[in-house]
């Protein structure tokens, strides 16, 4: 491990100290300075891996050193917004091969933006590159792949931070802290999570070439080759179940994981699911645009809902979680969160933190969503914590496939139509063969897909 210089120094005002407090735990209010530059690559240098990039590179000393897509493109305008934001004012070294990036290049830090079907692989393969990893959620498309980078990570003493920063949310932070864990809930008995966005994109663009800019067969990887009939990475793949798990896998995770954290749950005893594509049949789009699941523990469910048609019922927690108490509602969402107590007690609401004015350059940067930004900056100095102490992370990877593997399930509930209880012991459904054959996806010939026995 690389030493680190704590240097302290109070990095959030008022209220918000206390955030930083719960976030770091012991560590308090500081932030995390090397003793040496960080050397970084970035896989996937799309719309959020370069977001994840631009605030470590806010955080920490780091020195990009290498870039990786498949769209040359998308890799040149990256390259030169990276120059421009690093101290060294260097252009990173472009490649459209994360394998050959990983061989010539040595890393601290590898950051994973790709989209799902390619977190697995390339998780592993950096992490026996020597790399500490932070990877995009979900973590994986299938279960086993999930096992696998659990293992990976262990068996080469790697941190893994995954991006489910709803735990480094500092108004969510909060709302555990002074909230659920004062226990101003009582004892919380259900559970409601759902996504109301009309997220589903179902168009029916004709086949037609591939571009030149674009190595759609190193795009399309281990996944099932479909014909090319859009440019994949802006959000057209998330409406094929090639390539993810729908919006259960997408939207779901974060709430669960969510959950999962404020209330200290491990894996579901049993999880079930209905739905399908009940309305927007017009389009290409095969994931389900209504879907309910249950993921069921000691004497308390918790309920997924997801709609992309329709109104929400709360328009203002359209994507959110509701914990229901005997002493009162939480209300939570990226942006804010409401106590509403049982009774003449006193309500309790706030809201996302902005830090517009210590990072101005958040203003001019495409694409960023602003009310997570200092989550992901928090997100990233519990990282670089844990890298400094060898501990496991907010957000570690066995956390990750735990929230990951449950929505995943939920699909393959609603995929065989029966409940499921998965042994993460024995890596099985219990008492159920053909959904045990379903926790490993078939890979495209010419990859292996990972197993946890075998990193």
């Amino acid at each position: 491990m690389d030493n680190f210089n704590i240097n302290r120094r109070r990095f959030l005002q008022g209220t918000t100290a206390s955030l930083a407090l719960a976030a770091f735990g012991a560590r308090g209010m500081e932030l995390i300075h090397p003793t040496k530059t960080l050397r970084v690559g970035l896989i996937g240098a799309g719309w959020y891996g370069k977001s994840d990039l631009f605030r470590l590179i806010q955080v920490a000393p780091v020195e990009v050193v290498a870039l990786c897509d498949v769209d040359k493109n998308m890799l040149a305008g990256a390259a030169e917004i990276v120059r421009q934001r690093q101290k060294s004012g260097k252009t990173p070294r472009l490649y459209g091969d994360y394998q050959k990036m990983l061989t010539e290049n040595q890393f601290d830090i590898v950051l994973i933006g790709s989209p799902d079907h390619w977190h697995a692989l390339q998780a592993i393969d950096a992490i026996k590159a020597g790399a500490h990893v932070y990877v995009q959620k979900p973590i994986s498309v299938d279960v086993i792949e999930g096992e696998a980078m659990v293992a990976a990570a262990r068996k080469y003493n790697r941190v893994v931070q995954v991006g489910t920063q709803r735990k480094s949310t500092p108004h969510l932070i909060e709302a555990k802290k002074n909230i659920v864990d004062a226990g101003l809930l009582g004892k919380i008995k259900h559970v409601e999570m759902c996504c109301y966005y009309h997220m589903r994109n179902n168009g029916n663009p004709p086949v037609q070439a591939v571009p030149d800019f674009l190595d759609y067969e190193n795009w399309t990887g281990p996944a099932p080759f479909r014909p090319y009939d859009n440019i994949p990475h802006q959000r057209w793949w998330r409406t094929f179940m090639e390539y993810g798990n729908g919006i259960m896998g997408d939207m779901c995770v974060h709430m669960l994981d969510t959950v999962r954290w404020l209330l200290q749950l491990g894996w579901p005893k049993r999880i079930s699911s209905t739905g399908g594509i009940y309305l927007q049949k017009e389009g290409k789009s095969n994931i389900a645009d209504t879907q309910t699941a249950i993921f069921e523990y000691d004497e308390l469910n918790c309920v997924w809902q997801h709609r992309s048609w329709g109104t929400a019922p709360n328009p203002a927690y359209p994507w959110s979680f509701t914990l229901y108490g005997e002493k009162g509602t939480l209300w939570g969402s990226t942006m804010s969160y409401d106590f509403i107590p049982e009774g003449k007690g006193e309500k309790i609401h706030g809201d996302v933190l902005y830090e517009k004015e210590k990072y101005p350059e958040d203003l001019t940067e495409k694409q960023i969503e602003l009310n997570a930004a200092p989550a992901t900056r928090l997100h990233m100095l519990n990282f670089l914590s844990a890298i400094e102490t060898n501990t496991r992370p907010v957000a570690d990877i066995q956390e990750a496939h735990i929230s990951t593997a449950s929505c995943i399930m939920a699909n393959l509930s609603m995929q065989t139509g029966r409940p499921l209880i998965y042994d993460p012991t024995k890596r099985e459904i219990v008492g159920d063969r053909e959904a045990t054959a379903l926790l490993q996806r078939p890979y495209r010939q010419g990859y292996i897909h990972p197993h946890p026995d075998r990193v």
